[in-house]
């Protein structure tokens, strides 16, 4: 570290921190994608060792552990654990019968183009004239979204069946090996009492993980995928095909010199913006606001903590709305010539509030109006904090002459950052996605005349857009998946990297 470091004032040095972060953040993220990388050669080094154990146990083993190579569960049924065997033959069958009814048409439809960037799909809805009727009658062709999320739902269903095959011809071959030193094999009762007893956590977490399954994991990769199809307005199922496109929509969105990827990069820009000024806004006025109520001297300090708590009873969106109101330029009481105030400020210092017309000013009452949502929550949990931190710190500094604001910078702002850092990484986070505030607030007006016309307008997120291109007059699926991807990728990167930073993670022994 600079030697000058030491010698900066408080204020200085927490410019020098984030100088630093924001110089080293392309070695952070480089750093955070190595690790990614590593993680997934060991995903796949683990796999090659799963299956060299199983063909060395299927080289090994003898003529009754290899037949169960083929029929799972026949060397159970021949050496004591007869149901368990029974259940294994079922599930191979029940597999089986699956793949040739059901599952392996749909991932054939599903996957059969996707190198070649074909149809998802095989035959599409159209008319044909029925010369006996004299009418056109319509065939039914392939629904596109739902072969994807039945292949899809096959794929994970051949994943599961694999891990439980390599299992169970592992099980086999265990049970070989106990036949040969005189071990008795576990009886099915004594499986069933150890998912009550031993295993029981296994038999609790079963149904919450096929719901969780069910209802995030594939809706979440059918979501991916569909960003690398062409699946919109023009492609709208069950009339049409959509196809594979590959890279493409990313390519479109990441073009700097097109119109849609010109809105990218300044929806992109006013989301980090927001989330960066909405955050730290909230937290910083949140904990003045609880020192200010702290302090000695105050008096009534239940009250006032009453009557933020009071605020924060009110529900946010009924907050939202009557803020909206009271703004709207026009017929709000805060509004340009709203209200008889609002009109006395407007000629004694000739400003004008502008909320829904331009798009600075409405971007200042938003974050203004965060405010008064989010700093009650944040005196809250800072006053609960600053209780916590021990006086004979405080008594100690005052005593070597530290100022009231080296004080703060030197024993109340480190441990409110390393208690609070996690929830400050959660809160930006939730402000990148905070739907409510810019939707309920000013719908994302007003419009920009530099932004692409697909829904997109001066105080858009990334996730409002995404949320108007979904369920706009265009419907651009495949923009808004490519959208929803990258708003996945920003917040896991910036939490890993920023939590890993931090003094929750890296000044743990200076608070213990």
């Amino acid at each position: 570290m600079d030697l000058n470091y030491y010698r900066m004032t408080p204020f200085r040095k927490i410019i020098y921190k984030i100088s630093r972060f924001f110089k080293n953040i392309g070695t952070n993220i480089a750093g955070f994608f190595v690790r990614m990388f590593r993680a997934i050669v060991g995903f796949f080094v683990g796999i090659g060792r799963g299956f060299k154990e199983f063909g060395l146990n299927f080289w090994h083993g003898d003529a009754l552990t290899k037949s169960s190579h083929l029929l799972v569960g026949l060397s159970h049924l021949f050496r004591g654990q007869v149901v368990r065997g029974i259940i294994y033959l079922f599930l191979e069958v029940a597999f089986v019968l699956y793949m040739v009814l059901f599952g392996g048409n749909y991932l054939a439809m599903c996957f059969e183009n996707f190198l070649i960037g074909g149809n998802v799909g095989r035959v599409e809805t159209n008319d044909f004239w029925n010369e006996e009727e004299g009418i056109f009658d319509k065939v039914i062709g392939d629904n596109s979204f739902l072969i994807l999320l039945y292949g899809i739902l096959t794929l994970f269903v051949i994943i599961f069946f694999l891990i439980f095959y390599i299992n169970a011809t592992k099980e086999s071959y265990e049970l070989e090996q106990c036949r040969i030193i005189g071990k008795k094999p576990q009886s099915f009762k004594r499986d069933l009492n150890n998912l009550l007893d031993n295993k029981f956590h296994v038999t609790l977490l079963s149904l919450p993980m096929v719901g969780l399954f069910m209802f995030t994991v594939v809706p979440l990769v059918t979501m991916i995928l569909i960003a690398f199809t062409n699946y919109d307005a023009a492609h709208e199922v069950p009339q049409h095909l959509f196809q594979w496109v590959g890279f493409a929509n990313f390519a479109e969105l990441f073009q700097g010199e097109s119109r849609l990827g010109d809105t990218f990069w300044r929806v992109l820009g006013w989301t980090l913006l927001w989330a960066v000024l909405a955050t730290f806004t909230s937290y910083i006025f949140g904990m003045l606001l609880a020192m200010l109520i702290n302090r000695k001297g105050i008096k009534l300090k239940k009250l006032y903590r009453t009557l933020f708590v009071a605020t924060i009873a009110v529900p946010q969106f009924v907050s939202l709305l009557i803020m909206s109101k009271m703004l709207d330029t026009g017929g709000g009481i805060l509004g340009s010539g709203g209200g008889i105030i609002t009109q006395l400020i407007e000629q004694l210092f000739d400003f004008h509030l502008k909320f829904g017309i331009d798009i600075n000013t409405t971007r200042i009452c938003i974050v203004l109006v965060n405010m008064w949502i989010g700093v009650p929550y944040s005196m809250l949990m800072c006053s609960g904090i600053l209780m916590n931190i021990p006086n004979d710190l405080y008594e100690s500094a005052r005593i070597d002459g530290a100022s009231p604001a080296r004080r703060f910078f030197k024993i109340t702002l480190p441990y409110m950052l390393f208690v609070t850092g996690p929830y400050l990484i959660t809160q930006f986070i939730g402000n990148i996605n905070n739907f409510n505030v810019i939707y309920l607030l000013s719908g994302g007006g007003p419009g920009d005349i530099m932004l692409y016309t697909d829904g997109a307008k001066g105080t858009d997120l990334l996730i409002t857009w995404l949320y108007k291109l979904s369920l706009g007059t265009d419907r651009n699926y495949k923009l808004a998946s490519v959208i929803g991807i990258l708003v996945f990728v920003i917040s896991a990167v910036f939490s890993l990297i920023v939590y890993n930073k931090s003094s929750a993670v890296k000044g743990e022994d200076n608070f213990q």
